[in-house]
């Protein structure tokens, strides 16, 4: 134990005795049926993790599977814009309903509670960590097939809530081209390894721009390094994101169910795969 130890065993990165012997997982709430449950992480922020949950989550909708966001970027909340939601989050004696986008996907978001989508969340970690968990337990997720949690970038107080709360069944690591993040990457997938959470992939987004006149691709961001990251690790490289006009624009416009690409399509069979013989919680 260390001798700043405070008790809370819950944000503290450790490994003594004391906290082996502790069982943090916490079920879903006893009306919810949820079958898969995918993080979606990334090592910094500005890397368009947001997106990559949401195109994925549009994806695997429209191939017939009832699919919910859990949102867990409690202070940088981006799903409800990208979905055009603007309705709040509402609840009974049993517990809160998540609200549905106009294709069907159960979305949960800390702006589907505030009064006003700029309030600020000025919140330290082991509150924000709190409210995850609670989307988790007190939030009535129905049929679901796959859950995608978006989680905030880092190794922080909220992925490390989420992986030892919540059982995941993988993480998908999403980065882009630059040197930097290779680096800061290699960090995320490093705690999921430490975590024993099991890693489907990497994604790479705003990997080239192709131009639309001469068709060659460009790559503003230099040479990727994400096979380099992936072979490192033994891991597979799902995906390679262009960048897209358009599909920033669907976003800002709250459309992005409506975004045309087939992109995700690969790692989206990759889950699908998963699902046979899955049994719900």
């Amino acid at each position: 134990m260390s001798r700043t130890c405070n008790q809370s065993c819950s944000s503290c990165r450790e490994n003594c005795a004391e906290r082996k012997n502790v069982d943090f997982s916490e079920k879903p709430h006893e009306m919810s049926s949820i079958k898969k449950v995918i993080g979606i992480v990334s090592g910094k922020g500005g890397v368009g993790k947001s997106l990559v949950t949401s195109m994925l989550a549009v994806t695997m909708n429209r191939m017939g599977y009832h699919i919910a966001i859990l949102d867990g970027d409690i202070t940088g909340p981006s799903i409800p814009k990208a979905f055009g939601i603007k309705g709040k989050a509402t609840g009974n004696e049993f517990g809160i309903f998540p609200v549905r986008s106009k294709t069907g996907i159960d979305i949960m978001s800390i702006n589907l509670l505030l009064e006003n989508d700029t309030d600020p969340v000025v919140w330290r970690g082991p509150m924000i960590g709190s409210v995850v968990k609670q989307f988790w337990t007190d939030v009535i997720w129905t049929d679901v097939d796959f859950m995608f949690i978006d989680m905030p970038p880092g190794t922080g107080d909220v992925p490390l809530t989420v992986f030892q709360s919540i059982a995941v069944d993988g993480i998908i690591v999403v980065t882009s081209p630059q040197e930097l993040v290779s680096m800061i990457v290699s960090k995320a997938v490093r705690m999921a390894e430490m975590m024993n959470i099991p890693i489907i992939g990497l994604v790479e987004n705003m990997s080239y721009f192709k131009c639309p006149d001469c068709g060659k691709k460009h790559r503003i961001y230099g040479d990727s390094h994400i096979d380099e990251i992936a072979e490192k690790h033994n891991l597979k490289v799902l995906a390679k994101l262009p960048i897209n006009p358009k599909i920033a624009a669907a976003c800002d416009k709250g459309m992005i169910e409506l975004f045309e690409g087939e992109w995700l399509d690969p790692v989206a069979k990759i889950l699908e795969q998963t699902i046979e013989g899955g049994k719900s919680r």
